[in-house]
């Protein structure tokens, strides 16, 4: 199969169903590293790998190419079985969330995060873990924070970009500050400035954090569809 080809089948598939590729392939390919059908973001800027939904063995050569002998990631959908010399590092449910109906509303006296602010950012990851972020994460879209007593302590971004979609990601508040509804407003506010370009706001989650599944389920979001997360690591050599 050409390289043309390839592109073309992927490119035929609806954008959320492969959201890192054609992420990889359109407004993110400045961060992109691929090795056949195999992408990969930069490792500053993003963990993610894209792949087929059904890995064959030259696949498999090529996404050990991508990552380096013993190198690790996580691969989605279901069934994924490495050839030999592969580890399972273990597997968890991942939901993806529809935002077509999301209640947005901008929001101006939020923080425009920068660059700068990477070092507090970290920190504020640190304390709440909501999932990977890279000291050049924030190159992948915009993203906003409240400081209170000029402390950090509730952000949210926009991470992949899917052809006419945005993922809202990073949604996390230190926990001294929760129950304030920081963080609906902060997805609204990242929703309205997605809607703005004319495109269409999506998530994905931990299908057992159902607290903050049911967080987003009020703000409008609908469940698209389920996976799984397979934690592989390459080769030693």
């Amino acid at each position: 199969m050409t390289a043309e080809s390839i592109v073309d089948l992927e490119t035929s598939l609806h954008p959320l169903d492969d959201p890192i590729r054609t992420s990889l392939r359109g407004a993110h390919r400045r961060f992109a590293g691929w090795v056949g059908r195999v992408g990969r973001y930069d490792p500053e800027v993003a963990e993610f790998v894209g792949h087929p939904p059904e890995l064959d063995d030259q696949d498999w050569t090529d996404l050990a190419t991508l990552l380096g002998p013993g190198g690790g990631t996580a691969l989605r959908g279901f069934g994924h079985v490495p050839p030999s010399g592969w580890v399972v590092r273990g597997a968890f449910g991942s939901v993806q969330m529809d935002g077509s109906a999301l209640r947005v509303a901008p929001d101006p006296d939020l923080d425009v995060l920068t660059a700068a602010d990477v070092p507090e950012i970290l920190e504020l990851i640190a304390r709440t873990e909501p999932g990977p972020y890279a000291p050049r994460t924030i190159e992948m879209g915009t993203y906003l924070g409240i400081r209170i007593d000029g402390r950090l302590v509730a952000m949210a971004g926009e991470r992949m970009h899917p052809p006419g979609w945005t993922e809202i990601s990073a949604v996390c508040t230190d926990p001294e500050f929760r129950g304030k509804g920081l963080a609906s407003r902060l997805i609204r506010a990242v929703g309205a400035g997605i809607r703005a370009r004319g495109e269409t706001p999506f998530l994905h989650a931990r299908a057992d954090n159902v607290t903050a599944i049911s967080l987003y389920e009020t703000l409008g979001f609908t469940l698209r569809k389920r996976s799984m997360l397979t934690l592989v690591q390459a080769p030693l050599s």
